[in-house]
């Protein structure tokens, strides 16, 4: 089946043709129909599948024609910067040739308010926009959603996550009850599942499974490793794997300036990358990373969205993921667009039952290692699971006391054994 088949237009399947598309992938010929024919849509596919175009292409050709002052027609809510970035130059590649012309708008924080502005005086088509900075320009009067046609959003889980489900809920009450509501993710939680039934009416419903010849080439491990001992082992596999690049995850902003540090005192180029971070420094980290002047990127999981570097051959997991979801979404920035990558992930004994929980979750078959000089000498904490419904290990976590006792305990075997 070619996009030709799918009912659009030939100004947009030129469009598509310019910038290289092959046939289009599963969730695309499955999502482009129904958007065209004004269907609310909830889709399901994984990391890399395309979802991006699926929904971009049917709303550039279902544009109307530009009023003046221009009011807005869609709008695309996303939890990060970068896929804003990502989904404006997708829309953008589909409007250069438009008549008459398309005006986006791309709005996020972490750089100044005033050119958004400015750039919003005469209204706007078509508005990507991350929920705080959007609202931050709806209390300004800088733009209004009362003509809203269609409402998209995309990585639509991470949008309830932390701040956003308040955000989002502000939002919902700006739109007008009648639109054309899309909703993409590569998962689908619970809570996310309760809002597709609040927001759509007899949506048309996509689930594109990951099969093994769609399945990304991801080659999956696990190390056993102390956690004091993490950063020395990252450093001895970027030295004797000959890594050239490589995304790794932690779980705060700190664990990713103090790591980044450490590895350029050990020589390695590494720079941090979060949410605090101006959009400058984030532009520029990601320059480097993707032109190799930069070998490691230590991250927090605002990078697991919307990045998209080719042909990154390594993700490691120096943090586990809060939830499976997110294992998801980090390990699928490598392995893309046909290319294969490795995923890595550091298990230490306080982590080692969230990584049994993770695996059970994800169906994997990978067996802990052990790195010759990095053996563990910690003993695996056990936790009592009571529910494991929203995708973390629940139930009672061991105090400080605890693992005082247990390493107590483990110190006195070890004694004996030496007697």
């Amino acid at each position: 089946m070619s996009f030709s088949t799918l009912g659009l237009s030939p100004e947009i399947l030129l469009a598509i043709d310019e910038q290289h598309y092959s046939d289009p992938t599963a969730v695309q010929r499955a999502a482009i129909p129904p958007i065209l024919q004004g269907h609310d849509v909830i889709a399901e596919a994984q990391t890399g599948s395309g979802k991006t175009l699926a929904f971009c292409a049917p709303l550039v050709q279902s544009l109307k024609k530009s009023a003046r002052p221009r009011v807005i027609q869609y709008l695309i809510l996303v939890p990060t910067r970068e896929l804003a970035t990502q989904v404006a130059a997708t829309l953008e590649a589909l409007i250069q040739n438009s008549t008459p012309s398309v005006k986006l708008a791309v709005l996020f924080g972490g750089v100044s308010i005033n050119p958004q502005m400015l750039h919003l005086r005469g209204g706007a088509d078509i508005v990507i926009a991350t929920p705080g900075r959007l609202l931050d320009l709806i209390d300004r009067n800088a733009l209004s959603l009362s003509f809203v046609r269609t409402l998209v959003l995309d990585e639509a889980d991470r949008l309830l996550e932390l701040g956003f489900a308040e955000e989002l809920s502000r939002i919902l009450d700006l739109l007008p009850v009648a639109r054309q509501n899309l909703l993409f993710s590569a998962t689908f939680a619970p809570l996310l599942q309760e809002l597709a039934t609040k927001l759509c009416q007899s949506p048309i419903r996509i689930h594109v499974p990951v099969t093994e010849t769609a399945k990304p080439d991801i080659f999956q491990r696990a190390i056993l490793v102390d956690a004091p001992r993490r950063t020395q082992l990252l450093r001895h596999l970027i030295k004797t794997e000959g890594w050239k690049r490589v995304l790794v995850f932690v779980a705060t902003k700190y664990s990713a300036e103090l790591i980044a540090t450490k590895l350029r005192r050990l020589d390695i180029s590494a720079e941090p990358f979060h949410g605090e971070l101006s959009q400058g420094k984030r532009t520029q980290v990601l320059a480097d990373f993707k032109a190799s002047r930069v070998k490691v990127v230590i991250a927090t999981d605002v990078a697991a969205r919307g990045i998209d570097i080719e042909e990154l051959p390594v993700v490691v997991n120096f943090d586990l993921p809060r939830s499976s979801d997110d294992y998801t979404h980090r390990i699928g920035r490598t392995g893309r667009a046909g290319a294969s990558g490795l995923a890595l992930s550091f298990v230490t004994a306080e982590s080692h039952a969230h990584f049994s929980l993770i695996g059970r979750k994800q169906a994997l078959e990978v067996s802990l290692e052990s790195i010759p000089g990095f053996e563990t000498q910690e003993s695996p904490i056990q936790v009592t699971k009571t529910s494991d419904v929203n995708g973390g290990v629940k139930g009672r976590r061991p105090s400080k006391k605890d693992k005082l006792r247990a390493l107590a305990a483990q110190q006195a075997t070890l004694t004996n054994k030496d007697e």
